[in-house]
């Protein structure tokens, strides 16, 4: 007979299923590398020690988990709404500017203290604006926010590209980016912190934006999970039709929630400009926005998921670098296989493994998930 659907507790559905299909992304990852004559161990001890192996490589593998965080908190709100937010790429790249145009403005008169929480402003109504038409456009008129927002992607990089090359590029120079930010602008670095445990960090850009990061993933628990928006966003997520018969207006939930979702995106912005090239160039975002995606659906839409899942990705970006250079057999393209094996696996086949999970709970400890125990269990 069958096992009925049980419940998994929830270490073993938050904690359990993530791992059990990170262990096989790289179990199949592991086989491509054996496939081009290299020593899979070796390199997995290489992508570690890459990542984690110095206070410098520490810095620079949560520098990048930095970008992830944002990204990945901005897409989970919009999943607890029901709404698959895929525009992240483009309103942290449009954030730019917010941010770009704050430090420009005020950098040569203003501390880093007292220009940051401006450009976090900055950014945050940016993103917020950007997310704002295709909310608008699903809610009033029905238009899929997938497809909005993807286009909306096109739109900001086209925009951007405009910006950079026709208005905010310095007179007489080449480059497409804006002048290098003054020291009122620059966000220092948080390099003393690994240097405090005894590690050595010369030059990496980890920055107080890492700090940033972690408070929002705390202030996004709290919203979902404390208040009264949270309670109608996951109550519209889980079933729109009992959301409308509660009183719940679904276009406030669809435009607020996107709204948040898009100012978590653009505050991704602040890293890469303010805490690390001092500039804003082109194509700063690098993709942080659809890896926000493989992040969230890693973490299961819950930050104390998304912070580790940021983290692991942020592993791969900076140990598979040093990957590449130890093993010129893999190459970055090949980098970025393992990353899609990650983000299948983590993703679009979350729940492979979960009958089977649910089947050995169910077999071995009925209470755990929720079933009545067999007859003279616990006599």
């Amino acid at each position: 007979m069958s096992t009925p659907f049980a419940k998994l507790p929830a270490w073993a559905d938050y904690g359990l299923i993530p791992v059990v299909n990170l262990l096989v992304a790289f179990a199949v990852a592991g086989l491509v590398v054996l496939l081009v004559g290299e020593n899979p161990l070796r390199a997995a001890a290489i992508l570690f020690d890459g990542a984690f192996g110095s206070g410098q490589n520490i810095a620079y593998t949560l520098f990048y988990a930095t970008n992830f965080i944002f990204t990945g908190l901005a897409v989970a709100v919009a999943f607890h709404a029901g709404l698959f937010n895929i525009g992240g790429e483009g309103q942290a790249y449009i954030s730019g500017l917010g941010v770009a145009l704050v430090a420009l403005s005020f950098d040569a008169f203003l501390p880093w203290w007292l220009t940051f929480p401006l450009a976090i402003l900055g950014a945050a109504a940016t993103g917020a604006a950007w997310a704002f038409i295709p909310a608008y456009l699903q809610a009033k008129r029905g238009s899929h926010i997938v497809i909005t927002t993807i286009m909306f992607n096109f739109i900001a990089a086209s925009a951007m590209v405009y910006l950079l090359v026709d208005v905010l590029k310095p007179a007489g120079s080449m480059a497409p980016e804006t002048r290098t930010l003054l020291p009122g602008a620059q966000l220092p670095k948080l390099n003393w912190m690994l240097e405090a445990l005894g590690m050595s960090v010369r030059s990496a850009p980890l920055n107080i934006t890492f700090l940033l990061a972690l408070a929002l993933a705390f202030v996004v628990w709290a919203l979902v999970w404390r208040t009264r928006l949270g309670y109608e966003i996951r109550t519209f997520g889980f079933s729109p039709k009992a959301a409308r018969y509660a009183g719940i207006g679904e276009t406030r939930i669809i435009i607020v929630t996107m709204m948040i979702s898009g100012a978590l995106a653009g505050m991704m912005a602040l890293n890469p400009i303010m805490g690390d090239q001092h500039r804003m160039a082109l194509d700063f975002v690098a993709g942080a926005g659809f890896v926000g995606i493989a992040v969230a659906l890693m973490g299961r839409s819950h930050p104390a998921g998304i912070v580790p899942a940021a983290i692991l990705f942020g592993m791969l970006y900076q140990g598979g670098a040093e990957l590449a250079f130890e093993m010129p057999n893999i190459s970055r393209d090949m980098i970025v296989i393992i990353q899609g094996l990650v983000i299948l696996f983590a993703g679009a086949l979350e729940n492979m493994f979960r009958p089977t999970i649910q089947t050995i709970f169910a077999s071995l400890s009925p209470r755990s998930v929720g079933l009545p125990a067999a007859r003279g269990e616990g006599a």
